[in-house]
């Protein structure tokens, strides 16, 4: 199995906000791999999809499927209790990684900077009243906020509030998507992405790449539309900071327990500080995502790193 090309299952799509980045990401995955003279199938999960995996036709399976039902655990535990060799991290690490609060907590208590944040669930508005609430999230919490989903991912349902009165539509925002919202202090920086990859012999962190919005908010938009944001692969920070980067980035990774390869995204404050923002158990792969222009800046081929990944999953 070492050297002989390998039959891989790439689950892409679903049911998700992220379904359309999902297929892309997937699309590029398997031109990569069949690129390699791999034998490459696509699928869209469904009624069938457990069913094709128990045949034992796929030396290893690479699920693809952003958002909820690809990167909360659910799929991953399926994958688990059939034996199934797969690319990414276990089940009970993307379950933590996938909810911003407990990641939050876990990444500081490994002594990594993040940011100042509370949590508000839903039913806390009903019951003690949104006005209450409000007013005592802007005394703890000064202006400018970030407010986004506690689980979800591509930027859906993330405002940043820059005046008081925003508070209250931020929240409304984020509970499109969630019934939990993070509320966290804004950081003002330089904001970078950190790919973490593990080929079987411990994981590494690619060059830190630079994220510049055009609109100066990283949305849903400016990360998958070309031309909407510049990136800067190494990003612009002296090799101090970006080492510091580097180091905040793998203490991350390894604090939740990730596999294979994740995104940890970071800020860099006024002091040259790392600050952490979240994990992505499964970053976006498609050609304006930050994890393989991470890898491009190593000089390696996308392909010969995919299928070094695989191989690692496959041997797991």
């Amino acid at each position: 199995m070492t050297d002989a090309p390998l039959s891989i299952l790439i689950l892409a799509g679903g049911i998700s906000h992220e379904r359309e980045i999902s297929l892309r990401s997937g699309r590029r995955v398997a031109d990569a791999l069949t690129g390699r003279g791999w034998a490459v199938t696509v699928a869209e999960p469904d009624a069938a999809t457990l069913g094709l995996i128990s045949t034992g036709s796929f030396d290893v399976v690479w699920p693809v499927l952003h958002g909820a039902s690809g990167e909360d655990g659910s799929l991953r535990a399926l994958l688990e209790h059939q034996g199934v060799p797969f690319v990414g991290s276990r089940r009970t690490a993307a379950r933590l990684a996938w909810d911003k609060s407990v990641a939050k907590t876990l990444v500081g208590r490994a002594g990594v900077s993040t940011p100042p944040w509370m949590t508000l669930s839903r039913e806390t508005f009903r019951e003690l009243g949104a006005p209450s609430v409000l007013e005592t999230v802007r005394a703890a919490q000064p202006v400018p906020l970030v407010v986004k989903p506690v689980r979800g991912g591509s930027a859906h349902g993330v405002s940043i509030v820059r005046e008081a009165d925003q508070l209250s539509r931020a929240m409304v925002e984020a509970y499109t998507y969630d019934n939990e919202a993070l509320v966290e202090g804004f950081v003002h920086g330089t904001e970078i992405s950190i790919g973490v990859v593990d080929t079987g012999e411990g994981p590494y962190a690619l060059p830190a790449v630079e994220v510049q919005p055009r609109t100066g908010e990283y949305d849903f938009e400016a990360r998958y539309n070309a031309g909407e944001t510049r990136f800067f692969t190494p990003a612009r920070i002296d090799e101090a900071t970006a080492a510091r980067a580097a180091e905040a980035a793998l203490a991350a990774h390894e604090a939740l327990g990730l596999d294979h390869l994740s995104r940890i995204d970071l800020i860099i404050d006024a002091d040259g500080e790392p600050q952490f923002l979240e994990a992505n158990v499964l970053p976006g792969l498609t050609e304006t995502s930050m994890l393989p222009l991470g890898i491009k800046a190593t000089g390696r081929d996308l392909g010969d790193l995919y299928a070094e990944i695989a191989r690692a999953a496959a041997l797991s």
